[in-house]
């Protein structure tokens, strides 16, 4: 394995490489682009990589699936950091176009509703067509294939183009979640702002089964952050649900939770327990408090010897 490269979301220019080189350890690493997420991911399982960076949320699209469907699938993989990213977006053009010489536009698909917005009130005429990455659009643009890209400003000295607008977003605060994911090992020590992910399948489908995956959460006082349900491919209807939970799996509310998922649930596939990048501190009741499950555990372990 080459512990010294990390891949992300290629080609270069994308938000995905402004995501990895905020991290202090991308200064000391082989930087490599990759087509797609699946490619980025793949390098990983196959050792050629030590992680990879790649998107996995967005404030207004939301789940990016094709991050969320490589992690439920294929040899296991682990997320052990992740980095949120302030978007907005720039309407890059080769140099001397105007905007009413800009008819066809490109960019990632999770921008288009990003800018859908300021498409309609600016270029309402224009004709959108999606693109492998923003970057990838800007390069496209260069090719004179299209007239605009939606890209990261920072992208515009990398393929020769001129940002035409800056700033463009429909959503104020808009962000994008990104993971750095690697294969499975031990998970890092807590910190006191975690997150916990994994995916879930259900044993069988019958009325109530989802809110029994719910319940394994909430009656230990575990706050999920986000749950989406995926298609598994089986079938019409056959779904597994991607989670992500407040805490870490050494908290013992955390894994009472996943303990008892893999009680209930078909198949579970913890994919890491690590860093919150807001490093917001979860508020945890008294009662599911580690000093309060140790307690319950001493007062049982009491009463089994007889001095309850």
């Amino acid at each position: 394995m080459s512990a010294s490269r990390y891949t992300y979301l290629g080609p270069a220019g994308t938000f995905t490489e402004a995501a990895l080189r905020s991290l202090p350890e991308a200064a000391t690493r082989e930087l490599v682009p990759m087509v797609s997420v699946p490619a980025a991911l793949d390098a990983v399982r196959a050792g050629e990589a030590a992680a990879a960076l790649v998107p996995i949320e967005n404030s207004v699209e939301g789940g990016v699936t094709t991050t969320l469907d490589e992690l439920a699938s294929g040899e296991p993989l682990m997320i052990y950091r992740e980095v949120l990213l302030p978007i907005a977006f720039a309407l890059l053009v080769r140099p001397g176009t105007t905007l009413d010489g800009v008819k066809t536009v490109t960019g990632h698909p999770v921008a288009q509703p990003q800018v859908r917005k300021w498409l309609a009130a600016q270029l309402p005429e224009a004709v959108w067509e999606s693109a492998a990455s923003n970057a990838d659009g800007a390069r496209l643009v260069q090719e004179g294939r299209y007239d605009g890209a939606f890209a990261g400003e920072f992208a515009a000295a990398t393929y020769g183009l001129t940002p035409l607008v800056t700033d463009i977003h429909d959503a104020q605060n808009a962000a994008t979640r990104f993971v750095l994911v690697g294969r499975p090992a031990r998970p890092a020590a807590p910190t006191g702002a975690d997150k916990t992910s994994v995916v879930l399948w259900l044993a069988e489908d019958h009325p109530g089964a989802l809110l029994e995956l719910l319940q394994e959460y909430a009656v230990r006082g575990v706050s999920m952050m986000r749950i989406e349900s995926r298609p598994t491919g089986e079938g019409i209807g056959r779904y597994c649900f991607s989670v992500d939970c407040e805490g870490h799996i050494t908290d013992r509310r955390v894994s009472e939770v996943l303990m008892g998922l893999k009680r209930v649930c078909r198949e579970v596939r913890f994919l890491g327990s690590y860093p919150r990048a807001d490093e917001t501190t979860p508020s945890v009741r008294r009662q599911m408090t580690d000093s309060a499950f140790t307690e319950a555990a001493d007062w049982l372990a009491r009463c089994l010897d007889g001095r309850g």
